[in-house]
């Protein structure tokens, strides 16, 4: 099984472009599996023999091991990917991951920051520092586009249009967007891009990270979260609060302010407006007040 792992894992990188963020989740996905069937049966025989009662077997594992819903809604997933990819190859006849079903889901809002808490924390950087403007430009950005963390430190210099006010963003599944900037954050990264030759050598082409570190590499996801953390310290702000917060209070704050649904899945990127609507929730204060507004008989 895991040559064919492997082999799955080749087709996504090379026919399908897919990130190391990407394949580094499919690769866990598929090696839990055949961990789990070498366990329970002493050997991890070929996947074209792994039938649905097995993994109904290994769903209920995942299940009584406390698995949150949404981890096993994405194993599964890997799996049905996995076993066309075999049907595909013609060891699979058939798809035994087809059959089983999402868990539902939990109905658990995501966890994001009030217009006040945003800026609180959006002012956090001190920008007497070239580091200080970086992580200010860092923190606008991702609130001010709605940008996975990911996105956000893959974009290069000719992403960005600052003149429009305007990111070129390449998103999951090789999707791409264009999504607006908007003040406070087109004038946090001029701030940033003036004085980045002073943090290292000014990049000669548009191919250059719009974002680096001290020694002018590339800024990965874990150092955008670990300066997340510092300023969170700093604030006293919820420590829940991921990169991932300030595009759930994106687009939060979008919906609470009247765009509509459709408008905030374009930019953020979501293929699915089933995955937008889970924002649509609105604070008990503004529902009340349209409660008031529209019912005859409200007051």
């Amino acid at each position: 099984m895991r040559r064919d792992i492997a082999r799955f894992l080749d087709y996504l990188r090379v026919e399908r472009g897919a990130s190391e963020h990407t394949l580094k989740a499919y690769r866990e996905d598929l090696t839990a599996l055949a961990e789990y069937l070498s366990d329970d049966e002493g050997r991890c025989g070929p996947p074209g023999q792994i039938s649905v009662f097995d993994l109904r077997g290994y769903v209920a594992a995942l299940h009584e091991a406390g698995y949150a819903r949404t981890t096993v809604a994405r194993r599964l997933a890997s799996l049905r990917s996995f076993f066309r990819f075999g049907q595909r190859e013609g060891w699979a006849k058939v798809n035994p991951a087809k059959a089983l079903r999402n868990p539902r889901r939990s109905g658990k809002l995501p966890h994001f920051l009030s217009t006040r808490q945003v800026a609180k924390l959006l002012s956090a950087p001190t920008v007497g520092h070239p580091l200080g403007r970086r992580d200010r430009a860092i923190l606008e950005t991702l609130y001010s586009a709605g940008l996975r963390v990911s996105e956000l430190v893959g974009m290069n210099d000719a992403d960005v249009d600052l003149g429009s006010g305007v990111l070129h963003v390449r998103g999951k599944g090789r999707r791409e967007r264009l999504a607006p900037l908007g003040s406070y954050a087109t004038r946090a990264l001029k701030n940033w891009l003036r004085v980045r030759k002073l943090a290292v050598d000014e990049p000669h082409d548009g191919r250059a990270p719009v974002f680096v570190n001290r020694f002018g590499r590339r800024l990965t996801t874990r150092s955008v979260a670990r300066m997340l953390e510092k300023y969170l310290r700093t604030t006293g702000l919820d420590q829940r609060t991921s990169p991932h917060t300030l595009r759930h209070s994106f687009a939060t704050h979008l919906l609470d302010r009247g765009a509509d649904v459709r408008s905030v899945q374009e930019l953020l990127g979501h293929k699915s407006l089933v995955t937008t609507q889970i924002y649509t929730h609105l604070s008990t204060a503004n529902l009340r007040a349209a409660y008031e507004k529209a019912h005859p008989r409200a007051r």
